[in-house]
């Protein structure tokens, strides 16, 4: 943008005495001027609303008007608005986390107080019909609940439907004129069986313990950060 210079000295002129030429006025003096203000109106940004181009700067020491922070219009924005607009990112209540600087974020961000949070823990979201995530910041689990050691009892049916055993017996000896098979002497014989009874067989069934130790052998995966939540 160009600033306007005047190029004659017109109150100069009065001070002149009558009849020196360079009292007069001329109209290439007048049109010269003239040409030079519109030169200058031309380059100039209107007061309102005005559209600049380039690399617009305030002047030193000039004060903005600040812009709410849900303005997504193209108005200049300052640093209070910057500041704002960051805060409403971040209420009160809000987890920073951060993959490698553990700076607290009062420091990194300009606002707010913010505490260390979670050391040790991750995350969960909230859940109304569980009651252990109904309540925000509620805290449960344990690095070390894996399935520790126990014992497992168990029964065992055995079924004894009884039997019997078969037994030989002789029933007398012949001897003389009849003749069985050839064989003038022979026993007679008959199968008899004995009384069904059970065995009274009992059975003890025993399982071993089982098991393993659970210190820090339940983490889920898991990626270390550095979280902060703002209370402030």
């Amino acid at each position: 943008m160009s600033n306007y210079t005047k190029s004659t000295d017109f109150a100069a002129k009065d001070a002149l005495a009558s009849g020196n030429a360079a009292k007069i006025v001329k109209g290439t003096e007048i049109d010269t001027e003239f040409n030079n203000i519109a030169t200058a109106v031309a380059t100039k940004a209107d007061l309102a609303s005005p559209t600049f181009t380039g690399s617009p700067a305030l002047p030193t020491g000039t004060t903005a008007v600040t812009q709410s922070s849900g303005n997504n219009s193209t108005a200049i924005a300052t640093t209070a608005f910057v500041q704002a607009a960051l805060a409403a990112l971040y209420p009160v209540g809000s987890i920073y986390t951060n993959a490698s600087v553990s700076t607290n974020p009062g420091t990194l961000l300009g606002f707010g107080t913010w505490t260390a949070f979670g050391a040790g823990r991750v995350m969960v979201g909230f859940d109304s019909g569980n009651s252990l995530f109904d309540t925000a910041e509620e805290t449960g689990g344990s690095a070390d609940a894996v399935t520790v050691s126990h014992t497992h009892t168990a029964t065992s049916t055995v079924t004894d439907p009884g039997h019997s055993h078969v037994e030989k017996r002789g029933e007398g000896y012949k001897a003389g004129g009849d003749n069985y098979a050839g064989n003038a002497n022979y026993n007679l014989s008959s199968n008899y069986s004995t009384d069904t009874a059970t065995t009274g067989i009992s059975v003890s069934t025993s399982v071993s313990t089982t098991g393993s130790s659970g210190t820090n052998a339940n983490y889920q995966p898991y990626i270390t950060v550095y979280m902060w939540k703002r209370t402030a």
